[in-house]
């Protein structure tokens, strides 16, 4: 096996984005787009992947981590002499560089095999993917000679009329041969209008020398385009979910309705599960099979059991079992755990909360910082006072315990298994196992009492005119 190096372009600013953050580190379905490009080359079996960072390289660095190796073009002086930067990192290395750009977001791993496979079957110095568009408009176009081999690459503002009909255009994806790249690296010269080295001049030097220089073909024209503006990010977001809906539809789920359909990349969704209109699925998330996912609800890097249900509803880095019921209009804040078979709905919340199997919470209820074991019924409209003012205490519900309406629940707090706590009631001592706790003042009814309110309130009323008469006469 020769050796196959990735160089990820990332360092230019991309000012055309009209943006604070740097183009690359744009999210597409939720990944910044230098990541899915990393993630392609991954995929497709480089295990050494170099990024060439420059404006904002600390945030790019943030943002992969040691998943890849660095090299910095402080300067941005063209495609070429940001691969020159990489030349340290390739000492000494017999086999082959690809080379990538940073918004190659929609590349695919297949794509850059069959690239690979081209260029190493033929032996060749240099092979170019290209592609095919209906629509190639400000696009460099491959020449071919009477043979369909590689002549040169024309920028549209040089080509003629009849090159300029020619729709296979140049990506400025490339695979070269070790160490024969950096040999002819040195031999650049910026005499062009930007002062830069571009990488594209590589090929033409390689064809004034006799080497072979070989064209692969993307079989999607998409796989090529990186987005230079707000436009055409939002156009790659469509074509990134439409391929991920794809895949899992391919896999068994049922999309209701895709075009109102979000899911990120590197989100699993099991067989059978279905979703609903304006479903939104996030970071890193895991649905099970069986599911039905909305309509209207987001889910957020978190864990969705078996045969569950979210409907109109939020979901943050939590966890929901097998079988439970969530929704509608729930919120599930992070760290929360809910069961199997629990039923959580109309507007419930819950935050760092752990409700064991079987539970029922409904109606208007908060339930933070508390842990709820099995077969308990919570009330409408039950809140567990988790916070002084200074700091959050815990709550403990016991299995099978029973919380009537509106109880406030003064943390920290246990009710036992099996406990009753009165509706209306504010707990604030534990209450013991099989207990029924009533924490509320006895009803004392006033008889008469309204019909004397209300006379002293019109008396009052009378006396306030009378008073704002007298004052009004001269």
């Amino acid at each position: 096996m020769q050796t196959v190096v990735a160089a990820v372009l990332a360092a230019g600013q991309g000012t055309r984005m009209k943006s604070d953050l740097l183009k690359v580190l744009h999210p597409v379905a939720g990944k910044p787009m230098v990541g899915h490009v990393v993630e392609a080359a991954q995929a497709a079996g480089m295990q050494d992947v170099i990024v060439v960072v420059g404006y904002q390289g600390d945030r790019v660095r943030a943002a992969l981590g040691d998943r890849v190796r660095y090299a910095e073009q402080a300067e941005q002086l063209g495609t070429g002499h940001a691969v020159m930067q990489a030349a340290p990192l390739l000492q000494g290395v017999e086999g082959h560089l690809l080379i990538l750009y940073g918004d190659n977001t929609l590349l695919r791993p297949e794509t850059i095999k069959g690239l690979m496979e081209r260029h190493v079957s033929a032996g060749a110095a240099a092979t170019t993917l290209t592609a095919v568009m209906l629509d190639p408009r400000g696009l460099g176009r491959i020449i071919r000679d009477g043979r369909g081999r590689y002549l040169r690459t024309v920028e549209e503002k040089d080509a003629t009329p009849e090159q300029k009909a020619i729709n296979e255009v140049m990506s400025g994806i490339f695979c070269f041969r070790l160490p024969l790249l950096f040999d002819l690296l040195a031999r650049l010269r910026a005499d062009n209008v930007q002062k830069e080295y571009y990488l594209t001049d590589v090929l033409g030097l390689l064809v004034q020398d006799g080497q072979t220089v070989e064209v692969e073909v993307a079989s999607d024209w998409r796989d090529v385009i990186g987005p230079n503006n707000r436009r055409q990010l939002a156009a790659a977001e469509a074509i990134m979910r439409e391929r991920i809906l794809d895949r899992l539809m391919d896999d068994g789920v049922s999309v209701i309705d895709p075009a109102s359909t979000f899911v990120h990349a590197g989100v699993r969704v099991g067989r059978d599960t279905i979703l609903a209109p304006f479903t939104f699925l996030e970071g890193d998330t895991v649905v099970g099979e069986g599911c039905r996912i909305g309509p209207s609800s987001r889910i957020v890097d978190s864990r969705i059991g078996n045969g569950a249900a979210v409907t109109e509803s939020i979901i943050e880095k939590s966890a929901v079992g097998d079988g439970a019921r969530v929704g509608p209009f729930s919120h599930l804040r992070p760290g929360s755990d809910i069961g199997p078979q629990v039923e959580v709905g109309n507007f419930a919340e819950t935050k760092g909360a752990t409700l064991g199997p079987r539970t029922k919470a409904h109606h208007h209820c908060y339930l933070g910082d508390v842990v709820i074991g099995e077969g308990a019924n919570i009330g409408a409209g039950v809140v567990t006072v988790n916070y002084n003012g200074v700091e959050k205490h815990r709550t403990v519900i016991g299995d099978r315990a029973f919380i009537g309406c509106n109880v406030n629940m003064l943390a920290p707090l246990t009710v036992g298994d099996g406990a009753y706590v009165a509706a209306g009631s504010t707990v604030d001592q534990d209450v013991p196992a099989d207990a029924l706790a009533v924490a509320r003042t006895r009803q004392v009814n006033k008889e008469g009492y309204v019909p004397r309110l209300r006379a002293r309130y019109e008396a009052r009323q009378t006396a306030r005119l009378s008073n704002e008469g007298e004052e009004s006469k001269p």
